[in-house]
């Protein structure tokens, strides 16, 4: 992939509007538990940041996904973890799929709105029972005349209070009839629906200024023109979502693990101890740029696995390893940083401290790590399933 000066271009622009916007308060934010998703999305719609990647006849610009990769790693310019997640579910986890398989309707009322940041979004898999384990969902959409009657919860929703509606992933069929994979749909939900409880909001370790509900489904009836594509495919349009939010994740965080490095030697430079500064100790230099190093190693990874998605190539594995070693280093940087930064790093205030609560969510959401390995190891022909 290359960064071009066009690239530049969008970092830029939404760098800006991170610092301008967005970063004056967060601290606020984070206190209240709770970001104003439809002002910051209405701003970033207006100036196309909500479309990049998305097509030109649904309010998009039509440009590559490499350019959605500059989007993501600019977005990490934020002085917290959480506003880059709950972004990127209205960019890269709940309107993929209904970009590809939605129907005019769902893409004239649900789909474009969004891009213009006049609805806010979010998307429904994870259930008490079923986080990682996406085959493994109980939620219901039992076919009645002209409508779906949705049954079931979701846990764990980014943006789950604000949210005007949900990409919703159910069984639409028995598991004898489709097998556990072929048995499920998505589905848009309009969340102001009757028989939707979302008023629960989670109480988080880090990436608090994010809004994450849990969701109850008790009859809600959804007219079926709410199917995304084809009945009894949902798990494989999940799966192909699945590909774009884990690239996003990679991306996104690889600019606030370099400030952890970057404050870091800076705060070690200055800092005394023992006749001379942190900094001056070799075992300090030598895991800086150690961390420094892997992270341009994740940097061109992620980049190496855009690349070959705009060949149309198939970048499961190459997402999944970018995936994977995002979330490790979402709790090895941090941690590492912190450490040098004594007492002080301790402190709530702190952006590594910030860093160490926010990142670690890396290596959960979006699959966690042991699901990627699972991926990869059958990739690599290590087990006898295919992927």
């Amino acid at each position: 992939m290359q960064f071009t000066a066009e690239h530049q271009s969008f970092y830029d622009t939404t760098k800006r509007y991170v610092e301008e916007q967005i970063n004056p308060h967060t601290a606020q934010w984070e206190k209240d538990g709770m970001w104003p998703a439809r002002e910051i999305l209405k701003g970033m719609g207006d100036l196309g940041l909500l479309g990049i990647a998305k097509p030109e006849n649904v309010g998009g610009l039509g440009l590559d996904y490499s350019y959605q990769v500059a989007f993501a790693e600019a977005l990490g310019h934020c002085n917290v973890g959480a506003i880059p997640m709950a972004i990127g579910v209205q960019t890269d986890m709940a309107t993929p799929a209904l970009t590809r398989y939605g129907n005019d309707y769902l893409k004239a009322n649900y789909l474009k709105p969004s891009i213009a940041g006049d609805l806010v979004g979010s998307i429904g898999v994870s259930e008490p029972g079923a986080g990682s384990d996406v085959a493994g969902i109980k939620t219901t959409a039992v076919r009645d005349g002209g409508d779906y009657v949705i049954n079931g919860s979701k846990m764990w929703i980014t943006n789950g209070t604000q949210a005007d509606w949900v990409c919703l992933l159910c069984n639409t069929g028995d598991v004898a009839g489709g097998g556990k994979h072929g048995n499920k749909s998505l589905i848009v939900v309009p969340l102001d629906a009757q028989g939707v409880q979302r008023q629960t909001k989670l109480d988080k370790l880090g990436q608090r200024s994010s809004d994450t509900a849990l969701m109850f489904f008790d009859n809600v009836r959804v007219p079926v023109n709410h199917l995304v594509g084809e009945e009894g495919r949902g798990f494989i349009y999940q799966m192909e979502q699945f590909q774009e939010e884990r690239l996003f994740l990679a991306a996104s965080i690889i600019v606030p693990m370099e400030r952890c490095v970057t404050e870091t030697a800076s705060y070690t430079r200055q800092r005394k101890a023992f006749g001379g500064t942190i900094l001056d100790n070799q075992v300090v230099q030598f895991k800086l740029a150690q961390l420094q190093t892997e992270l341009e190693s994740l940097r061109a990874l992620t980049y190496r696995a855009v690349e070959l998605m705009l060949k149309g190539e198939d970048v499961t594995l190459l997402a999944s390893m970018a995936k994977l070693k995002a979330g490790q280093l979402g709790r090895e940087v941090p941690d590492a940083c912190l450490q040098y930064w004594g007492g002080q790093g301790y402190m709530w205030e702190s952006f590594v401290s910030q860093m160490y609560r926010d990142l670690r969510l890396h290596a959960i959401g979006g699959g966690a790590d042991e699901v990627m390995l699972g991926i990869i190891s059958k990739r690599l022909g290590y087990s006898k399933n295919k992927a």
